[in-house]
């Protein structure tokens, strides 16, 4: 049995107690120079090591990119000429240049971003997610929609917490770590010219201090050199339907369309191949994605996906919610102070 994109589908997706649970989409993806070869997953701060775990079978499962980049990834593409009429444009101007800006879909933590605490938005930014708190998301999604659909916690301030209601995650399979090394040689022979003295005759802090300037040949050994995944490189994308009917505002059906209009073209677009120097991952063309709805028995039904279905119901579900214009407003130095200066006290 296999389910077809419709309107009615989507709208009972949003509004229907008895609707599925989520649609998810499960992609596996390859490097772009071939099946085995080798490529480089996410580092992380600190130890700046990849996240690899061991299963307690011994598969060792490396995470490629996460919820939160996933979703870095995908806000901005409501930047798009297609798309951006869907939501608000807020841009933030800084610095001296007036070309400078920043759109709020740009901001790592939305619409609970220091960037918007430091504008003339803090206010009602801060009423809107009050009011998410009292059950009422509408003016959190007339001032910042995609806040919604891919989550946000306003932690510096009012500490409320929404639900990602589109989840993405690239995981690779049964991974094998590899190194790498180099070496660095000098244009010329600086200690041969007179510029430095020999090397051996340095201490180690001057030693340091001429190779980072480049004048001193600098090997490098053991550091990372990506992995190698004898199993499938996995993109799971998940719509959760469950945290969108459980939003409310005064027209909650409009509202719950609106936003699985924002989601579905979120969750649609093809993926970016570039994720990081070292790190392109294309569709494995062998293997299909398979789009899937979920029931709430747990019953799996092969969805057939539309992109332009999807497209058409969420320009539909904007124009009956009714997108705020977009905005322009400056980032303001004394916000930042005293924001900082408030929390200390």
């Amino acid at each position: 049995m296999t389910q077809k994109m419709t309107a009615e589908f989507l709208e009972a997706c949003a509004n229907d107690p008895k609707g599925p649970v989520a649609l998810h989409l499960h992609q596996l993806l390859l490097p772009v120079e071939g099946r085995g070869a080798p490529f480089f997953p996410a580092t992380f701060a600190m130890d700046e090591k990849y996240n690899i775990d061991v299963l307690s079978d011994g598969t060792k499962v490396a995470l490629v990119d996460s919820v939160g980049s996933q979703a870095n990834r995908m806000e901005p593409l409501f930047l798009e000429a297609d798309y951006r009429d869907l939501v608000p444009q807020i841009d933030i101007r800084y610095g001296k240049e007036a070309h400078q800006k920043v759109s709020i879909l740009e901001a790592g933590h939305r619409l609970g971003d220091a960037v918007i605490r430091c504008t003339e938005l803090a206010p009602e930014a801060h009423q809107a997610f009050q009011d998410v708190n009292r059950g009422d998301a509408g003016p959190a999604a007339r001032l910042a929609p995609t806040s919604l659909v891919f989550g946000v916690w306003d932690s510096r301030d009012t500490g409320v917490k929404v639900p990602r209601l589109v989840q993405s995650t690239i995981r690779a399979w049964d991974v094998s770590r590899l190194t790498r090394s180099a070496q660095f040689n000098p244009a010329l022979d600086y200690a041969a010219i007179e510029v430095i003295e020999d090397e051996d005759k340095m201490k180690k802090d001057e030693q340091k201090s001429w190779a980072e300037r480049g004048y001193l040949h600098v090997p490098s050994t053991g550091d990372h050199g990506g992995i190698i995944a004898a199993g499938p490189i996995r993109r799971d994308v998940t719509i959760n339907m469950v945290a969108l009917r459980r939003l409310n505002s005064k027209d909650g059906k409009a509202l719950r369309s609106y936003l699985l209009g924002l989601a579905l073209i979120a969750a649609g677009e093809p993926l970016d191949p570039f994720l990081r120097q070292g790190c392109m991952l294309v569709p494995d063309s062998e293997n299909p994605a398979v789009w899937t709805s979920v029931g709430r028995d747990g019953s799996r039904t092969a969805l057939t996906w539309d992109s332009a279905t999807a497209l058409t119901f969420a320009k539909a579900a904007a124009k009956t919610f009714g997108v705020d214009k977009g905005r322009e407003v400056a980032f303001d130095a004394k916000r930042a102070k005293a924001d900082v200066k408030g929390k200390k006290k």
